[in-house]
């Protein structure tokens, strides 16, 4: 087997790859060995099928295959041998890969096109100058979470008198003949949407009748039918009026801040009193704002690196080409209009692979765990869990690490999170104090 490059400019080459008997005779002679001790063909019993008929009926086919296996094997080691950084894969090149004779040619050439990546440096160093945000807790954000927390662990108690956000339930009853009449149905005054109807509930006390105007106060088919159980066409011949009798009003009411509190959102015996409940929030949401410090300099980062890269030249009619056969229901109008940010794409994964091998990056399998565990304990702190014990958060990861696009997008976010920590003692960092309010605004742009 030989493998010859001819450059045509920098960033195209071809690879002329000559098969030769050696290099497939012997996976020929063993599959066609293994063909006829497995075929059933009449006439002939099991393995002692003719080798020569063997060879007549499939031949041609494992000698196609057996070639093929050694042009994948010869090109991939070339290039890999050879160190050349390719983009996409080489494509045959029809026009000088010579026209074969299965039946009679025993050497095989084929030509194949390839695309080189241009040279480019993406490391940075103390002459670059990025921002790092400290963002601040303040104590208002503190006590918004303790309120929040107070909130989520709060319950729901029966009282007689009606205030705003109570819950209402009781009989609804349409004031004409025949008229709906639904049982145990549920109001919120709050979500009316009419000011003037939302008012008749006012002051409201368990037992009283309140008349309003359904239509009125929701100005919605979809809520006023699923509200009296009714199709949504049937919204329109209802009547004006209706009459609500109160059979229960339910109210939320917020948990004390206390040591029951402490143990539902950080677990038993883990709080010690209030200053140490709100000294453990304040903490929390640092831990949180420093994710969000960090997605702002992988930002910044990516930007710097994507900047030293703006100029690169890339061989641009050989990816269409490529990309047109790794999809060939992609039309000319989409390639044009989704090439410009797949070359940015295709830049960022050169500068992440050029980076990870400079500093030995490697995402193993322990952090692709422990990332998916983090993922799904953020997912747990929306709904209040913050004690989820480790075994089920272990076995959520697992679940996730089933599905291979995820993991795919897992190594992918570890990969880059592994570059900014480096990055980071590598840049000239000016790290700035800054409110959670004005850290937003710098994303507003």
């Amino acid at each position: 087997m030989q493998v010859n490059k001819t450059d045509i400019d920098a960033l195209n080459a071809k690879l002329t790859i000559t098969i030769e008997p050696q290099d497939y005779q012997e996976g020929v002679q063993k599959q066609l060995k293994d063909i006829r001790r497995r075929a059933n063909i009449p006439g002939f019993r099991p393995g002692m099928v003719p080798a020569g008929l063997v060879k007549k009926m499939y031949g041609k086919a494992v000698l196609g295959e057996e070639v093929n296996k050694a042009i994948n094997d010869g090109i991939y080691n070339y290039i890999k041998d050879s160190n050349l950084n390719v983009l996409g894969e080489p494509l045959p090149n029809e026009e000088e890969t010579p026209t074969i004779d299965w039946d009679v040619d025993t050497t095989f050439s084929f030509t194949f096109d390839i695309a080189l990546a241009p040279a480019f440096d993406a490391k940075l160093d103390g002459k670059n100058k990025i921002t790092y945000y400290d963002i601040t807790v303040s104590d208002e954000q503190v006590n918004n979470q303790v309120e929040a927390y107070a909130a989520r662990f709060g319950q729901y108690v029966q009282v007689d008198d009606y205030l705003s956000g109570d819950m209402l339930k009781g009989t609804m009853t349409e004031q004409k003949e025949d008229g709906i009449v639904k049982e145990n149905a549920v109001l919120s005054p709050d979500y009316m949407q009419n000011a003037e109807q939302k008012k008749l509930f006012d002051g409201a006390k368990k037992g009283d009748i309140i008349t309003f105007n359904p239509k009125q106060a929701y100005n919605n088919d979809t809520e006023i039918s699923s509200m009296l159980s009714i199709k949504k066409e049937e919204v329109e011949s209802i009547a004006d009026t209706f009459t609500f009798e109160i059979q229960s009003i339910t109210r939320h009411e917020k948990s004390a801040v206390d040591a029951e509190l402490f143990a539902k959102v950080y677990g038993e015996g883990k709080v010690a009193d209030e200053a140490q409940f709100r000294e453990m929030i304040r903490e929390e949401i640092k831990s949180n704002f420093t994710k969000d410090s960090d997605y702002k300099f992988g930002l910044d980062a990516k930007a710097a690196i994507m900047k030293k890269m703006d100029k690169l030249e890339f061989p641009e009619a050989f990816l269409k080409r490529w990309l047109k056969q790794r999809d060939e229901k992609m039309t000319e109008e989409q390639l044009e209009k989704e090439f410009p940010q797949m070359i940015e794409d295709v830049k960022w994964q050169m500068a992440k692979d050029q980076l990870s091998e400079l500093y030995s990056i490697k995402v193993e399998k322990e952090d692709i765990e422990a990332y998916a565990k983090e993922m799904t304990r953020m997912q747990f702190m929306q709904y209040g869990l913050n004690n989820v014990d480790d075994e089920l958060l272990t076995q959520y990861a697992q679940e996730t690490m089933k599905n291979e696009n995820q993991v795919r997008g897992i190594i992918s976010r570890v990969q880059e999170n592994k570059i900014y920590d480096i990055l980071k003692t590598k840049v000239k960092l000016e790290n700035k104090e800054i409110s959670y309010e004005e850290f937003g605004k710098l994303f507003e742009k």
